[in-house]
């Protein structure tokens, strides 16, 4: 008898097995399809270039989850942070004129008009009575995105507003700042704005109303050189922006290299220009606990009255 050979439909059987699996090149109409269902929901972190899911990044306030880098937050987006809810919006409605009839490469009232349709807002500040943990609180938020958070009639208007209610109320004052500067499209009558805002603080200071300065990335110019940096407390956010002029201005000016990590805020506390660096997390239960700390402290007494003889 000769040998037994395999059945000949072993080789065909077995092919499933044996054969290369072979992909399948999706059409562009089915990656395109699937682009749109994932774009927007992963974006890679600026600073430790890690993958983030979206959700988790709003969910954790707009902070890296594994890094802890800061990215901005709206000035509407900042008040519902800090704020308890139940909050009241001020002076929504107050608006520029152009005071100054102002075109550089389109005309100010244009670029206005543009601002207040990207945000919502009629100008760079939101400004809300409310508590903070149960504590009566006046918050101005600036808003970066309208003319890079830039001061002009109306911002400086709002702020001057809330420090008046905080001195009448002898609640405590927070300003949030995230700003470049005065608004050149309104000259003079921006930079007025510094004077302005930095008087009505010294009623604060008179009735001792605690008043504590946020800064957040980025602060500089003519908000960094006024009531940014006037709080009885100023405090920032991690790795903030904040100065005056820019550091590739100052660089050529004084013709030196600057130190590493020169105007972020961990330079800027250790070198005494900040009282505390606060991660986002922790703020709102920081500055309720500090407000609430400066407000037991005793009023003052009233000064006495100087004759013109006297």
């Amino acid at each position: 008898m000769g040998r037994c050979s395999a059945p000949a439909y072993a080789h065909t059987h077995m092919s499933w097995f044996t054969r290369s699996k072979r992909k399948v090149q999706a059409t562009p109409a089915e990656q395109e399809a699937r682009h749109v269902r994932t774009e927007g929901l992963w974006f890679k972190c600026e600073e430790c270039s890690e993958i983030i899911w979206k959700k988790n990044f709003d969910e954790n306030l707009n902070v890296c989850p594994k890094c802890g880098h800061h990215y901005q937050v709206s000035a509407r987006r900042r008040v519902e942070l800090l704020l308890d809810s139940g909050w009241v919006e001020q002076d929504a409605g107050l608006f520029s004129t152009d005071p100054l009839a102002f075109h550089d490469s389109k005309p100010y009232s244009s670029r206005l008009a543009a601002m207040r349709e990207k945000t919502g807002l009629r100008d760079a500040v939101v400004c809300a009575s409310g508590a903070m943990d149960g504590l009566p609180v006046e918050l101005a938020a600036i808003e970066l995105q309208f003319i890079g958070g830039s001061m002009g009639s109306v911002v400086g208007e709002k702020i001057t507003r809330a420090v008046e209610r905080a001195a009448a109320a002898r609640s405590g004052l927070v300003v949030v700042s995230a700003s470049g500067g005065a608004r050149m499209q309104e000259g003079m009558v921006s930079l007025m704005q510094l004077a302005k805002i930095s008087s009505a603080l010294v009623m604060l200071d008179e009735r001792q109303v605690p008043y504590i300065s946020v800064l957040t990335n980025p602060t500089t110019g003519g908000v960094t050189a006024s009531f940014a940096m006037l709080g009885d407390l100023n405090i920032a956010e991690p790795k903030a922006l904040i100065g005056f002029a820019g550091p590739r201005v100052i660089e050529q000016t004084i013709r030196q290299k600057l130190p590493e990590g020169f105007q972020r805020a961990e330079f800027l506390l250790t070198h005494g220009f900040l009282d505390a660096v606060v991660t986002r997390h922790e703020m709102k239960a920081y500055l309720a606990r500090t407000l609430r700390r400066l407000l037991a402290m005793p009023a003052p007494k009233p000064k006495p009255l100087v004759s013109a003889e006297g």
